[in-house]
């Protein structure tokens, strides 16, 4: 392929490729040179280029090829010389006249018709005069060519007329005049051509749309007939066209002659005529003319409907508007004209389409104000024609039956477009339901009373769609709809009327969020009781109350199971009495006939199963079962033998619905039943006695999606659905016992030879379902040989295509694995039937077969994918473009081709190659077919292969193509227009979706393109007339100038230039969704970067932006939408969140968003008025709470106007329950009145924070006097501290009740369900029984801040208990927190404490073991910020003391909560809870320890504290267990060295210590510092139990942690572990600083503050006069250890610090020698200190420490005399002192003879105690020697691991 880029086309490359690829080579050279011609010079290559391009013309191209081959050749002229141009022609011509007829010579000849189009499009008049040889040349080639050859020279007309415009003004008559005949052309696609070609002609011929109007109307009508829809669309633009023309002619023509122009009369009148009598007024045979003729087809009425849509589109919105009056009053005529309704059929169609025409009309080209005053015109027509039909009743003539029928069509038109207006425009269609002068409810209303039930539905309809745009206005529409059936229960239409709006509008409320009032239900049930039971007293009135009876109770199951579950036992009481019980009242039954009473019950029964699957129990489900099986046996066709064929409609009715709940019950329930409703079902298909049962069947919608290209269904994606698509029925069983299968795969087999395609469609779908439930092999090939056999055999078309599906179908639900033995023969036949250029429809199903096997056999298709891909480019180059069926399946084909191959597309092999080039030039086709889905396809297989190999795709060509028909507002720009006029849900979600993608990708760098967007969205307000107009025009203001506008202004609307038509500001859908866009637009530039809330940095910044910001956010709350509504006030809430903080750099101190108080404040007050819906007030409360607590306001003044509306609110949940005008259900009262807590607890929660921190600062200095006078301004200016506190406090008496109430309602709501038995009958404070499913949802949202301020409430209060005092005097009754009255009154303080403590802590308990991962963090660290709060106080302290398994369950649910949730700020908040927990249990302690003391029980004190004697502590039990596990899971997650596992395993790499981040440090101190208060809470025994541990945490924190910092500042977890509080004992805290040292890196140590600190603690251990002298001992062991560092920089300065102390401590103890062993351990180890520093010294010092250590163990010997009497520890000092002496003379000889000798007194106390010594037995002393010594380095035992 690369060989075919080049300019000049490679012959030689050419020649030696196979026959089959050579059109594709070309194809692709084609291409190429279509990409670069414009950029390349073609001066010297011309000739040779011309030559290489005619010579083409006649080498038989296909339809893709001729069209790029034209294009080129044109392109070549227009660039290069066009000397050769009218030789070229010249040979074209040639071509077109040879008289060689041969379907060979046919592409030739098409090829040159192609080039001569592209050269007079392309040059137009360059070609002078040649023109009309050329067109009399095509016209001659007209008559007598073929349908493809016809189509394409019309198309090629179409283009000469456009390059030549006025110019061929000649020849406009002869085109005419041969074109026209062919619009009755027997191929759709001339028909479309010819359309074409004369809309091109209109331009410029004003004969078409003068003298020949009639004509041309005529002519389009008869083009309707049997046409598709392609024709259907391109004739109604046609006539459309011409006729707006004809009304309002062009500019220029108008000019060049005399026009007379037709009036609007006219003009619809011979529109009219079409939709009324069709093309055949004149042509049918006399005697059909005599007998009033037949009905109009409905291919020309669907044609003309799509006419009047384009012609009032063309003539634009101003227009219509304008002659609004005039275009209504027409098209109802149309519907109420007998023509148009001679069958009930035909009725409904004109019905639909005449529905289409307002609904396209209105709906699109009108802006909301213009649609208000059109509906007000639609109310005067229906109220006229309603006069009309009651004065013909009651004026009693007999020709009011007709009139009466036409009435209703009117009615049904005019009710459902006035439905559809004031659905579109939602609440913005407040003010046409409001005026009194249109009176809208009433004339609606008064249509219910409507002699035809048709406009009696429609009625209802219409009342619905007002309630569902307004919601207020259903609960009213309900009550007087009721008391309306009970006032006339006695008139038919009455009863039928009134409970079909009743009806409509309980189907509407689940459209309304807020709901309806409960007792609604209730009222709705008792009206349908009473109908049911009195519908036999009367016959004349049986009928129609039985119907509205089961029709209310239908409804009442749209409302839901929370609804319906209180009435369901009454239900199946109604259902069981309903059907007969035995075969005896069922021939009773059936001998009355009135099956229609099953019809409505079985209806009810549907409503019941579909929208309550909840209560589908076992149970119930066997109850239903009883009626369902006797209406199955009901069901046969008898009655109809017996009554006569006017029930024939009712019996089919209950069918069904007898199918339809059947398909929604799981098939187990009815098995029984399988074999006689097969039967039925078979009946359906193979008896039906006429072929329109498939239109009420919904066949359809089983077919698979996919399959719509079979049954021309691809028009569901396009606008003209509604009218082109007919109603379908759904039947669905399994497969059950051999009987079964074998009729159901007959009855299969059967449908696929049926001559309708949607039977052969579902009968293939039914066949692959059938495939996948059964499972077997053979039976899989049994089904497949069967269909192979036929399509071997069989020549005509419907075998063909319906058994060419099956086999796609078996392939797409048995999968690749399953059929891939038959995979070999399905493909060869697919491929077969593909290229049978006989019949396109074969083609169609069997490619579209092709694709759904290549997607179900995945890579087994790899095989078979060069021929498929072969077959697939050549029809793409050889099928005509007309057949757009076929290319569509060739696109579907080519996408799995695509995917099967997938990512080996990426690949360099020469078939990779091969087959990535032909997927290519395949797409290149594709996107250059006329058909819009042939070019979806393209782009969608160029993505594939986009994905597969990006490197070898450039969408560079695909982006420009998506494109093209995009403005100057940019794609988004476009998108948000698409938005206001589409209408179809899924492509309204995808234009979200794009918009949404693109705002993440664009926005934060297109900031100011994105605001811009929304703004203009959101500010095109809809007050100022129907259509914003971009040029003003002049005149507009001035009714009378209006009307004598000359012809110049009046057409300047209709320029060719579209930017002078009016376009419609954007609706308040739209509005919504950009103030959604906002809020995005806000959290991406947060996301982004933090500097957009920061306006000293000068970019494009959103912070830039703030005025429009809340500019938009303001427009958009105080709309009439309630939605925009909603959205605005959501968009304030985020920009004040999120630029709260930041400061206004031209006044310091003040913060940016201060000077928009007011704005704020406007955009709140609308919220608070009593008529606004309680969604809405309850998020303004929410931004109320957001605006005062975000500290933006400084003066209380401004504060108050906002704090007022929350005042006002709080004062509406004070009313109570039962407020008397209740329009919305009880859960919508709920979610306000909670909405307004929840904001006052967050005020309350901010006040509070404020007034706590401001306690804390330290007062501000008494200012001079010469600041007096500044103080008033600062004053207003700067709140005090306690100004926002002052606010609340007023209110908080009622509000801590209520807050407490709504604890105790949400505390009940989240008991599980098998307590529900324990929920107050008659609900809670704030909820009812009913309403209780939503209501959770509302509590879940707002519980948290509330906990929070009850939790600050009882800390401020101390539990309430000044506060009870101050209220008894107001409110004796009302005792603080509790709901009002009762006998509740008596309880003391000490219960009331328990009653709050058991509350709070419950639900702060039930919230932690298990937060929803969706609930906020917010609400995690509300939750526990309460906790810490609340355990602040004495009150709860002592609660969570006494009872300590509480405490160790918190503690336990704490642990789970750090497992579950990351960010550092919940864990911080948890090591809060945590420190408060354990501070309760010490503080408990302490109290105990003091009450044994003060009874005298110093002894047992010991045993007091966790541990006991033993020292075992429970797991489960145990509060410093619990505390340990959660702080050892803390110190883990940061310090993962910290767990010896991790260390010992071999993939461990031993780390450096690191700085930890900011908030991790703070986590690790707070857990040690915990950790240090833990010994405290365990007796001596317990704590021994856990010392070990918290020693090896301690110092491993210090070892990971201990880091030297650039500013020699200590980190945080070190300075903790250190100062581990001072009440842990002395022995453990040296331990650590000794251990510390030993380990810490010598730049830390050398810390001065660290050293001088350590020092600190040993000097302060060396001087404690503490009895537990034992830790004398351990200090010396420990400062041994210190001393012998290795590295003398650590021991020196604390050997100078510290060994004079210790000399002095040791000399000190001749005066009081030691008392204990520990004592004497205590001095031992000290001297052994001492020894050890003589042995460290220099030689030339050991005299001075010599001199040091042996006076002082000369001091410890005693006399002779004294040592027989002196205490056992004495004597042991004496004998050690003895024989350390001993042992130190002959270490060092000559220094210790030195000292000795300085001092004559010491050798004498020596030498006698060294006679005494000898004098002693030996054994003593052998004794002695083997005393064993105390290791000096200490060793730590673990001995509980909490790993």
């Amino acid at each position: 392929m690369e060989l075919a880029h080049s300019l000049l086309l490679n012959e030689d490359a050419l020649a030696q490729i196979t026959e089959a690829k050579r059109p594709v080579f070309i194809f692709e050279w084609l291409r190429f040179l279509d990409k670069v011609l414009v950029a390349v010079d073609v001066k010297e290559k011309q000739k040779k280029l011309v030559e290489q391009l005619t010579g083409l013309i006649s080498s038989a191209p296909g339809p893709p090829t001729r069209k790029l081959l034209a294009k080129n050749l044109a392109t070549l002229y227009s660039i290069g010389d066009t000397f050769t141009v009218f030789q070229t022609l010249d040979k074209c011509n040639d071509i077109i006249k040879s008289k060689d007829d041969t379907p060979a010579y046919l592409p030739t000849k098409l090829a040159a018709v192609a080039c001569v189009g592209a050269f007079y499009e392309k040059m137009g008049r360059m070609l002078g005069s040649s023109f009309p040889d050329t067109i009399n040349n095509l016209l001659k080639a007209l008559k007598s060519a073929e349908s493809q050859g016809r189509g394409e020279i019309l198309l090629s007309l179409q283009k000469v007329l456009s390059g030549l415009g006025g110019a061929a003004a000649s020849c406009h008559r002869d085109i005419y005049k041969n074109a026209r005949s062919l619009l009755t052309d027997r191929s759709m696609a001339v028909r479309c051509a010819v359309a074409k070609c004369l809309l091109e002609l209109q331009n410029e011929a004003v004969f078409m749309w003068t003298t020949e109007l009639e004509n041309v109307a005529t002519l389009c009508f008869k083009a309707l007939e049997g046409s598709n829809y392609g024709v259907r669309v391109a004739v109604a633009k046609l006539l459309g066209t011409v006729m707006a023309t004809a009304l309002m002619p062009k500019q220029a023509a108008v000019m060049r002659q005399n026009v007379k122009r037709a009036t609007l009369e006219e003009v619809l009148e011979l529109m009219a005529t079409g939709f009324l009598r069709g093309g055949s007024g004149f042509l049918k045979s006399g005697g059909e003319m005599l007998k009033g003729g037949g009905s109009v087809s409905r291919e020309v009425r669907v044609g003309v409907t799509q006419a009047y849509v384009v012609f009032v589109t063309t003539l634009g919105g101003q227009w219509l508007e304008r002659n609004f009056a005039t275009f209504l009053s027409h098209v109802l005529d149309l519907v109420s004209h007998p023509r148009a309704t001679q069958t009930h059929v035909e009725a409904v169609y004109s019905r639909r389409c005449v529905s289409f025409m307002l609904r396209a009309t209105l709906g699109g080209l009108l802006g909301e104000k213009a649609q208000i005053a059109a509906g007000k015109e639609i109310c005067q027509a229906i109220s006229k024609q309603m006069r009309a039909v009651v004065n013909d009743i009651s004026g009693e003539n007999k020709a009011g039956a007709g009139d009466v029928s036409a009435s209703q069509h009117v009615m049904v038109c005019a009710l459902k477009e006035l439905g559809s207006l004031v659905q579109s425009l939602s609440a913005t269609a407040s003010p046409l339901i409001q005026e009194p002068s249109v009176g809208l409810l009433e004339t609606v209303t008064s249509v219910l009373l409507h002699p035809s039930m048709a406009a009696r539905l429609a009625a209802a309809w219409c009342l619905r769609c007002v309630a569902v745009a307004l919601p207020y206005q259903l609960t009213p529409l309900l009550d007087r709809c009721a008391e309306r059936i009970n006032n006339l229960k006695s008139s038919p239409e009455a009863v039928s009327g009134y409970s079909f709006a009743m009806a409509a509008l309980l189907g509407g409320v689940h459209q309304c969020p807020l709901g309806i009032p409960h007792t609604k239900g209730k009222l709705v049930v008792s009206i349908a009781e009473d109908l049911l039971r009195t519908a036999a007293q009367n016959s004349r009135l049986s009928l129609q109350r039985t119907q509205a009876g089961w029709l209310l109770l239908g409804a009442l199951m749209t409302l839901g199971p929370s609804l319906v579950r209180y009435h369901l036992p009454k239900m199946l009481l109604l259902w069981r009495n309903v059907f007969p019980r035995s075969q005896k009242e069922l021939e009773a039954e059936k001998a009355r006939g009135d099956s229609f009473t099953w019809q409505v019950t079985l209806e009810a029964m549907r409503s019941f199963v579909a929208h309550c699957p909840e209560l589908l129990t076992e149970d119930v489900i066997r109850r239903l079962m009883t009626p369902i099986e006797c209406a199955m046996t009901m069901i046969v066709p008898a009655i109809i033998k017996v009554h006569g064929a006017h029930l024939k409609a009712s019996a089919a009715m209950v069918r069904l619905r007898l199918y339809d709940i059947l398909a929604l019950l799981p098939p187990k329930t009815y098995e029984g039943s399988f074999n006689a409703l097969l039967r039925e079902l078979v009946a359906e298909f193979t008896l039906t006695d006429n072929s329109a049962n498939t239109t009420t069947s919904l066949l359809r919608s089983l077919c698979h999606y996919d399959d719509s290209v079979l049954m021309g269904s691809w028009l569901q994606e396009t606008d003209h659905k509604s009218i082109e698509d007919q109603g379908l029925a759904e039947n669905k069983s399994t497969l059950g016992p051999e009987e079964v299968r074998k009729s159901a795969l007959a009855l299969v087999m059967g449908a696929l030879d049926n001559p309708n395609p949607i039977l052969r469609c579902a009968a293939g779908e039914a066949l692959g379902r059938m495939a996948q439930v059964v499972g077997e092999a053979t039976f899989i090939a049994r089904m497949a040989q069967t269909s192979f056999d036929k399509l071997k055999s069989a020549r005509d078309v419907v075998s063909r295509t319906g058994h060419s599906l099956a086999l796609g179908c078996l392939h797409r639900y048995v999968g690749g694995i399953g059929s891939g033995q038959h995979l070999k023969t399905s493909v060869s036949i697919l491929l077969a039937l593909a290229q049978d250029g006989s019949s396109h429809e074969v083609q169609t199903w069997a490619l579209h077969s092709l694709a759904l096997i290549v997607d179900s056999s995945g890579p087994m298709y790899r095989g078979y994918v060069e021929p498929t891909l072969s077959l697939v480019l050549t029809l793409l180059l050889t099928v005509p473009p007309s057949h757009t069926e076929v290319h569509q399946c060739l696109g579907r084909c080519l996408g799995a081709l695509i995917t099967t191959v997938g990512p080996e597309l990426q690949g360099n092999g020469a078939t990779i190659s091969t087959i990535r080039s032909s997927c290519l030039v395949g797409c290149a086709i594709m996107q250059d077919h006329s058909d819009s889905l042939v070019q979806a396809a393209a782009i969608s297989c160029l993505q594939q292969l986009h994905m597969f190999a990006p490197r070898h795709v450039n969408l560079s060509s695909l982006v420009p193509c998506l494109y093209l028909n995009i403005t100057e507002t940019g794609l988004e720009g476009v998108l948000f227009g698409m938005l206001d006029r589409e209408t179809d849900r899924k492509l309204c979600s995808d234009i979200h979706d794009t918009l949404g993608h693109m705002l993440s990708s664009l926005a934060v760098e297109k900031l100011s393109h994105w605001l811009k967007l929304c703004k203009d969205v959101l500010a095109a307000t809809t007050d100022v007339g129907g259509a914003v107009v971009f040029e003003v025009q002049k005149d507009e203001e001035d009714s009378e100038k209006k009307d004598e506008m000359d012809d110049d202004t009046m057409f300047t609307g209709l320029g060719e230039d579209d930017k002078s038509k009016p376009s419609v500001a954007p609706r308040w859908v739209t509005r919504v969704f950009a103030a959604d866009c906002l809020c995005r637009i806000i959290l991406l530039c947060e996301n982004a970067d933090k500097t957009h809330f920061d306006l000293a940095a000068a970019r494009d910044l959103l912070v830039l932006h703030l005025s429009d910001l809340i500019r938009m956010a303001f427009m958009a709350a105080t709309d009439h939408s309630n939605q925009l509504r909603m959205a605005g006030l959501q968009a304030l809430e985020d920009i004040i969140k999120k630029f709260a903080s930041v400061p206004e750099p031209e006044f310091p101190g003040h913060v940016i968003l201060e000077q928009y108080q007011a704005n704020v404040g406007a955009a709140l007050r609308p919220a608070f008025s009593p008529d606004t819906p309680s969604d809405i007030t309850a998020k303004a409360c929410q931004v109320c709470s957001t605006w005062i607590g975000s500290g933006v306001v400084s003066d209380l003044n401004d504060l108050r106007r906002v704090h007022n509306l929350l005042v006002s609110s709080l004062d509406k949940v004070q009313a109570g329950k039962g407020s008397s005008s209740q329009l919305y259900s009880e859960s919508a009262t709920t979610m306000e009145k909670l909405a307004v807590l929840k904001a006052w607890a967050e005020v309350y929660v901010v006040a509070m924070k404020i007034k706590k921190e401001a306690e804390s600062k330290p007062a501000k200095p008494v200012r001079s006097g010469d600041d007096d006078e500044d103080e008033e301004d600062l004053g207003t200016d700067v709140l005090p501290p306690d100004s926002l506190i002052t606010l609340v406090q007023p209110e908080l008496p009622s509000l801590s009740r209520l807050w407490l109430a709504m604890l105790r309602d949400y505390a009940l709501l989240t008991l599980p369900a098998e307590f529900s038995s324990q929920l107050p009958p008659d609900g809670g404070a704030f909820y009812t029984p009913e309403t209780i499913d939503t209501a959770r949802l509302h509590y879940r949202s707002s519980w948290a801040p509330v906990l929070h301020a009850v939790a600050l409430w009882l800390n401020s209060t101390g539990f309430g208990a000044g506060v009870g005092q101050e209220e008894v005097s107001s409110a004796p009754s009302k005792p603080p927190g509790l709901p009002q009255g009762g006998s509740t009154t008596i309880k003391t303080f000490e219960e009331s404490v328990k009653d709050r403590m058991h509350l709070m802590l419950g639900v702060s308990i039930e919230f932690l073991c298990f937060p929803r991962p969706e609930e906020p963090i917010e609400h995690v660290m509300s939750c526990l910020r309460a906790l810490c709060t609340l355990l602040e106080t004495p009150c709860a302290k002592t609660h969570i003391a006494d009872d300590q398994l509480l405490a160790v369950e918190l503690l336990n649910v704490l642990h789970r909560l750090l497992l579950t949730r990351d960010p550092p700020a919940v864990q911080l908040q948890v090591t809060a809870v945590v420190q408060e927990t354990i501070r309760a249990a010490h503080d408990h302690l302490q109290r105990q320890k003091t009450a044994k003391e003060e009874d005298g029980e110093k002894d047992s004190q010991a045993s007091l504290g966790e541990g006991g004697d033993t020292g075992e502590l429970v797991p489960g039990k145990s509060l410093v267990f619990a505390a340990m596990e959660l702080l050892v899971f803390i110190l883990v997650r940061h310090l993962p060295q910290l767990n010896t596992r991790v260390k010992e395993s071999p993939s461990h790499v031993p780390l450096r210590p690191q700085r930890l981040p900011e908030k991790s440090a703070r986590l690790v101190a707070n857990a040690v510092s915990i950790l240090a208060e833990l010994p405290s809470l365990c007796s001596p025994a317990g704590s021994m139990t856990i010392l070990p541990t918290v020693l090896f945490l301690v110092t491993g924190v210090l070892k990971e942690t201990a880091v030297k910092t650039p500013d020699n500042s200590v980190p945080v977890p070190v300075a903790a572990a250190l100062q581990s509080e001072p009440d842990m004992d002395e022995v453990s805290m040296l331990t650590a600083i000794t251990l510390f040292l030993l380990s810490a890196s010598s730049e830390l140590v050398g810390v001065t503050v660290l050293q001088k600190g350590c020092m600190d603690h040993f000097r302060n251990a060396l001087n404690s006069s503490d009895p537990w002298v034992s830790s004398h001992a351990r200090c010396y062991q420990l400062l041994l250890s210190v001393f012998q560092h290795s590295s003398r920089a650590l021991s020196t300065p604390y050997i100078h610090a510290l060994a004079p102390l210790m000399v002095e401590k040791l000399k000190a103890v001749e005066r009081s020698r030691p008392g204990t062993a520990a004592e004497l351990q205590a001095v031992q180890e000290g001297i052994r200190v001492l020894e050890n520093l003589v042995g460290m010294g220099e030689d030339q010092n050991r005299v001075q420490l010599l001199a040091l250590l042996v006076p002082t163990l000369v001091s410890y010997l005693l006399d002779e005399n004294s040592i027989s009497s002196a205490p056992q520890v004495s004597k042991g000092l004496h004998e050690f002192a003895l024989q350390n002496l001993m042992r130190i003379g002959p270490l060092y000889p000559a220094a210790f003879k030195i000292v000795i000798g300085a001092a004559p007194e010491l050798k004498t106390r020596l030498e006698s105690a060294i006679r005494a010594n000898q004098a002693s037995s030996k054994a003593k002393a052998a004794a002695r020697q083997a005393q064993p010594a105390v290791q000096a380095a200490p060793t730590i035992k673990l001995k509980t691991s909490f790993f």
